[in-house]
């Protein structure tokens, strides 16, 4: 579970978006930061249980800074108002398929997928979901899978047109449009609360290992 004071950190980070407010309010912060971190140390385990490559992974392997790289973007906020851990064989900057929290007051989720795979990887999965699209329609159409994703796959961002080498009319179509192939499930600001946190992130996390291990046959 977090802490109410870890949430409300964040919250008043939106609104206070500065480092003269964010140095004045550090201890709050590294108290923040060592809550998220207990949880990932929980779940580290918990993931291992049915994904045991993830047991190799230590805290720092999965967790991001939170402070953001404004050189190139239009918004010169110095902190992002969130907060994240990445799991996957390798840590955070493998690039594999895996599973992903986002801690954000209101819109707090666990994911899982790829998430904008290089050219030379989204090029493996795309004809991984052209060869085997049977398989791919099964483990989407398992009654677990569709109980905590009913949204199903999100592409992200989708081509118009189909990618090259495969026709509009090919029953993969849709997925292979995506640039992404992303699942998720909301968390509310109460549930983060709960002692059944890391029991529920852990469940979410298993109903999506089949699409996971899917997606890291194609590019592995």
């Amino acid at each position: 579970m977090l802490q109410a004071s870890t949430i409300q950190f964040l919250k008043e980070l939106e609104n206070n978006n500065n480092k003269p407010w964010f140095d004045e309010n550090r201890s709050e912060y590294e108290a923040t930061k060592a809550d998220l971190e207990k949880l990932v140390s929980s779940l580290i385990p918990a993931i291992a249980a049915f994904d045991e490559p993830i047991g190799t992974l230590q805290v720092k392997d999965c967790t991001f800074r939170i402070n953001r790289d404004v050189r190139f973007s239009k918004n010169k906020s110095p902190y992002k108002n969130n907060m994240g851990a990445s799991f996957s064989s390798g840590g955070k900057k493998a690039d594999v398929a895996g599973y992903y929290f986002h801690f954000q007051p209101g819109k707090s989720f666990a994911g899982g997928g790829f998430y904008l795979p290089p050219p030379a990887q989204l090029a493996k999965i795309r004809q991984e979901l052209d060869y085997g699209f049977a398989e791919w329609k099964t483990l989407l159409n398992n009654k677990t899978f569709k109980k905590y994703f009913p949204d199903g796959v999100n592409g992200m961002d989708t081509l118009i047109r189909p990618p090259k080498g495969y026709d509009e009319n090919n029953p993969a179509i849709h997925y292979l449009k995506m640039k992404s192939l992303f699942v998720s499930k909301p968390f509310t600001d109460v549930e983060l609360q709960s002692k059944a946190l890391v029991k529920d992130i852990a469940k979410t996390f298993e109903a999506m290992k089949p699409m996971i291990d899917f997606l890291n046959r194609a590019v592995e």
